[in-house]
């Protein structure tokens, strides 16, 4: 049975895995892993581009297939908790320090169909986008995309639709207009990037490298939402953690005793 594509870039995925294939090293010519493999020339070439989807390889001009070096991942605690320094509300102790790269580009436009249920807003209502490309302050490496979505009902005519929201931002001005106490709830998920969002990340648009997706919805005291934040960053790079507690009904009882800090 004639080899196929898949099978090629299973047997060079596990060769990489290995480490037979370490970051940096070249894979062998396209027509030397045809006589390898006795395949056609097009197998071969779309077993690369799979591997090339997944990200673990990647065409350099003149120097041929590269394993891609690979970052080690850092980890984002998800502590469930909101809070609190000098500059405002923020959710993540490891983008704590991070700063925004640019002022925060400005716009009205309808909402996205995948966040106006979440948003409780019909299809088409108007919203206004904000923008911003977070990373390092020192390097300026980019290391986030947020984007939040404010019902126009709500941002029209306020400070919210200014580039400079002022001290605390958004979410100060928000409870300053009568919405407070904030609530936030998050959820997390994936896909694949734009070439927009790839070339605000320094992502390679061709290697297939996700984007870690973490979408948090903010909501007043009545519990009508008035913003939705849309966070994407390389999940190659990061990804989400979180300790886990006991619930009561695990509560340790063998020993007699209880565990009072484990749920």
């Amino acid at each position: 049975m004639p080899v196929s594509f898949r099978d090629i870039a299973t047997d060079l995925r596990q060769q990489i895995d290995e480490g037979r294939y370490m970051p940096g090293d070249k894979l062998p010519m396209l027509t030397q892993l045809q006589a390898q493999y006795g395949a056609a020339y097009q197998t071969v070439r779309s077993a690369i581009s799979l591997l090339a989807q997944e990200g673990l390889v990647v065409a350099v001009r003149r120097r041929g297939t590269i394993v891609r070096e690979r970052p080690e991942k850092r980890r984002i605690t998800r502590s469930r908790q909101v809070f609190r320094d000098e500059i405002g509300y923020y959710f993540d102790p490891t983008a704590q320090p991070w700063v925004a790269l640019e002022p925060p580009d400005l716009r009205w436009g309808a909402v996205p169909v995948d966040v106006a249920d979440l948003m409780g807003l019909a299809q088409g209502s108007e919203v206004l986008i904000r923008d911003r490309v977070m990373g390092v302050a020192g390097t300026r490496k980019p290391k986030q995309i947020a984007t939040s979505y404010l019902p126009a009902s709500i941002a029209r005519g306020t400070r919210l639709a200014e580039a400079d929201t002022g001290p605390g931002g958004i979410y100060d001005r928000l409870e300053e207009m009568g919405h407070r106490p904030l609530r936030w709830s998050e959820g997390v998920s994936a896909r694949m990037p734009s070439p927009e969002e790839a070339e605000a990340l320094g992502l390679l648009a061709d290697v297939g490298v996700p984007l870690l997706r973490v979408v948090r919805v903010t909501t007043s005291s009545t519990g009508e939402v008035v913003e939705l934040n849309d966070t994407r960053m390389s999940a190659e790079e990061f990804e989400i953690g979180y300790s886990i507690r006991r619930h009561a009904s695990a509560r340790l009882t063998d020993d007699g005793e209880d565990d009072d800090d484990c749920y």
